[in-house]
């Protein structure tokens, strides 16, 4: 058995893509024979975030992460976000000679920068220090990669994508009781997401908000005609999403957009700006539509096939995205013997990717 530990300072309670990316890839390593411990901020004492109290962040967590890094002995490391807990795991990483991988969720230069005037160069550098001592970065999307590289990154890997398709599925549209078309945000509500450009937008129906955050009393007020549900969960979730006519995803600054796949597996369209993340993920004209005009985005999306969207998430499921983890972190402890005899996903990978799963 492998034993795989896996840090990062995005954990439950929280709701994003970070959140549901690592929680579906540790439950399929399990399946896949490996013993996966998560270090999170469930095991800190926490304080509130800066300028998103919502999120909780550790304090002081050198003592306790060594030991749990000793106790377990990991065969690999894998250290999720760039925040304290995964700066701290590095150093210990790098203090004990421990080989590890990194993925990059998050374009925090943009998201810095919408809140305090940090160059984006600044951040960057930072970000190349932390991730640079990877043996390999993993990324979401062709476009990240490119950027990244761009940027003076030098070991970028892919690592893909999945969606729950049983979960998001086509449903009834008489859920909603709202006028027609619907058009639906589901995210965080937080100035980085760019809801108001999805707010302001001309629209001949009901404009739907699924989300929570720091920006909500704001946008409530603002734009009293939109109907705002709070967060949603599980197939509460998924009925929202999948009675909606399509989804508005007015991010500019995501490096994939998890709920652009659950809306697709839901048989709904999406409609967003043409920009890393959603330029990977929507096909233009087939599962959506990609516009500088948001709202002609969206209502040219709502012209696209429902099945269409259905057969793209199709292709996207959570097994083959853990598959491509799991042979990053093979190619990455060469050493291993353990990890190696666990890392038989090769094979399997090599034959999803043959078909076009991933």
């Amino acid at each position: 058995m492998t034993r795989i530990i896996i840090v990062s300072d995005a954990w439950f309670p929280m709701t994003n893509g970070v959140v549901t990316t690592l929680a579906q890839t540790a439950a399929w390593l399990g399946r896949f024979g490996h013993e996966v411990r998560m270090i999170t901020p469930q095991d800190f004492l926490t304080i509130p975030c800066p300028t998103y109290p919502e999120i909780r962040v550790a304090i002081f967590p050198g003592r306790r992460l060594a030991q749990r890094m000793a106790t377990f002995r990991p065969d690999a490391v894998h250290i999720a976000t760039e925040g304290p807990l995964g700066w701290t795991a590095r150093r210990y990483c790098i203090r004990h000679g421990l080989r590890f991988t990194t993925s990059y969720h998050t374009q925090f230069p943009h998201y810095l920068r919408s809140r305090f005037p940090i160059p984006l160069a600044l951040s960057y550098a930072a970000l190349r220090a932390f991730h640079g001592a990877a043996q390999r970065c993993m990324v979401s999307t062709p476009a990240v990669e490119t950027e990244l590289c761009a940027r003076g990154f030098r070991n970028v890997a892919r690592w893909r994508r999945g969606v729950d398709t049983q979960l998001f599925r086509p449903r009834s549209k008489d859920f909603l009781g709202l006028p027609r078309p619907i058009a639906a945000y589901v995210g965080r509500l937080a100035v980085e997401k760019n809801v108001d450009a999805f707010l302001r937008m001309q629209w001949p129906g009901a404009k739907l908000v699924v989300g929570d955050g720091p920006e909500r009393t704001r946008l409530q007020s603002q734009y009293p005609d939109a109907h705002f549900a709070g967060f949603r969960f599980g197939e509460d979730l998924a009925a929202h999403l999948a009675a909606a006519d399509v989804l508005v995803f007015p991010s500019l600054t995501d490096t994939f957009g998890l709920v652009n796949l659950e809306a697709m597996a839901c048989g709904v369209p999406v409609a967003a700006y043409p920009v890393t993340g959603p330029i990977d993920v929507v096909q233009d004209g087939v599962t959506g539509a990609l516009d500088t005009d948001l709202a002609r985005a969206a209502r040219r999306a709502l012209g696209v096939d429902p099945q269409a969207c259905r057969r793209r998430a199709l292709r996207s499921s959570w097994e083959s995205a853990a598959r491509e983890f799991e042979c990053n972190l093979v190619a990455s402890h060469p050493a291993a013997p353990r990890l190696v005899r666990a890392g038989h996903g090769e094979k399997t990978y090599a034959r999803a990717r043959a078909v076009g799963e991933v």
